[in-house]
């Protein structure tokens, strides 16, 4: 870790050293609300996770990795980690920390996992396990972030007031360039000039079923999407709910549950998904794919069940999404694949047609 790191984690930022007592102020929960990026726990939770998701594809498309820092409080079980995912061979790897080796920033985005840092403008890393290792420093410019105001603070919209959700999403960079390279076990990975994503999960458990999808991979750059899917719960109801994001030359279309668009056709089968979304002004046509790379397999990731990291689940990040946005005369606004995306289809299926 460097000394500018090591000097952050000490001097201001808070640590989850006393899980259990009380820490923030009522001022700091008012504006971590407006700032999903942010922390959102605090010590006194028990049964929550709470878990960046760093996306880093290189500018050749040889290196593909997505990096997600965490931390899981749960009673016995509570700690820090950080998963990785290869995407050129789909293997995943989980660094597990002591909870006091977690600390984050009071008012802004930057995280200490072990001698490891995170934020929106950069990660440093500092991997060992005793049988892999990944270091290095990615840098992140040009970052659209998605935009909250008090109508709508963030992607969630108006749902991310409500207390009792299972589970809350955030989108921290919806498309960045990259600078800086990695080592894996030694051998150099160049990223510069590659394009990266972040987005967050938090709350206590995520959906039993769910679709998720992300790519900012098209032919023009600049250009980005991202789509989920989920059954959530509500009061003593479940519902088929989904939000998502399209960035294409500088304007962000947002279509969601809430802005009154629907999912007018849902089909899927062991590997891919179709999915159509009709909102007032336009029509979305997607249609998902897993990575066909022979010999590669989905990854394997840790998911939260109450707070705990006991669920497997499994997510490429080498599939293809087909993208056409038709405007309400049917005219064609946007037709592109996008490449190198992200891609979960988790749970029963047949719940999200329901």
């Amino acid at each position: 870790m460097s000394k500018a790191i090591k000097e952050k984690k000490y001097s201001g930022f808070y640590s989850l050293r006393g899980y259990g007592r009380p820490l923030y102020s009522a001022i700091y929960n008012q504006r971590k609300v407006f700032n999903a990026p942010w922390f959102q726990g605090n010590r006194e939770k028990d049964n929550y996770f709470e878990g960046w998701y760093f996306k880093n594809v290189s500018a050749d498309g040889r290196h593909v990795w997505s990096f997600i820092p965490g931390v899981s409080l749960v009673k016995d079980n509570a700690h820090a980690f950080i998963q990785a995912i290869n995407g050129q061979t789909g293997e995943t790897y989980y660094y597990r920390y002591p909870l006091e080796e977690f600390s984050f920033s009071p008012d802004s985005f930057e995280v200490c996992v072990g001698k490891s840092f995170f934020s929106e403008k950069m990660i440093l890393l500092d991997l060992d396990d005793g049988k892999t290792q990944i270091k290095g420093e990615l840098r992140f410019d040009n970052i659209t972030s998605y935009p909250s105001w008090y109508k709508r603070p963030g992607i969630m919209g108006w749902y991310r007031y409500m207390p009792f959700m299972e589970c809350y999403h955030g989108v921290v960079s919806l498309d960045h360039i990259i600078g800086g390279n990695l080592t894996f076990n030694g051998e150099l990975m160049i990223f510069e000039g590659g394009r990266g994503y972040i987005e967050k999960d938090w709350g206590s458990s995520m959906p039993k079923a769910w679709v998720w999808m992300q790519t900012n991979h098209f032919g023009n750059p600049g250009t980005s999407f991202m789509l989920s899917v989920a059954r959530i719960p509500w009061v003593r109801n479940t519902f088929t709910g989904f939000l998502g994001f399209f960035l294409h030359e500088g304007k962000i279309m947002s279509f969601a549950t809430y802005t009154g668009a629907k999912i007018a056709d849902f089909r899927y089968t062991g590997t891919e998904v179709q999915i159509s979304i009709k909102g007032k002004k336009y029509l979305i046509d997607i249609h998902a794919t897993k990575s066909q790379r022979q010999g590669q397999k989905p990854g394997g990731l840790k998911a939260p069940v109450l707070g705990n990291m006991e669920r497997v689940i499994h997510e490429s990040i080498d599939a293809e999404i087909k993208l056409q946005i038709l405007d309400k005369a049917g005219n064609a606004i946007f037709t592109g694949t996008g490449k190198h995306a992200g891609f979960e289809m988790v749970g029963e299926m047949k719940l999200l047609t329901q």
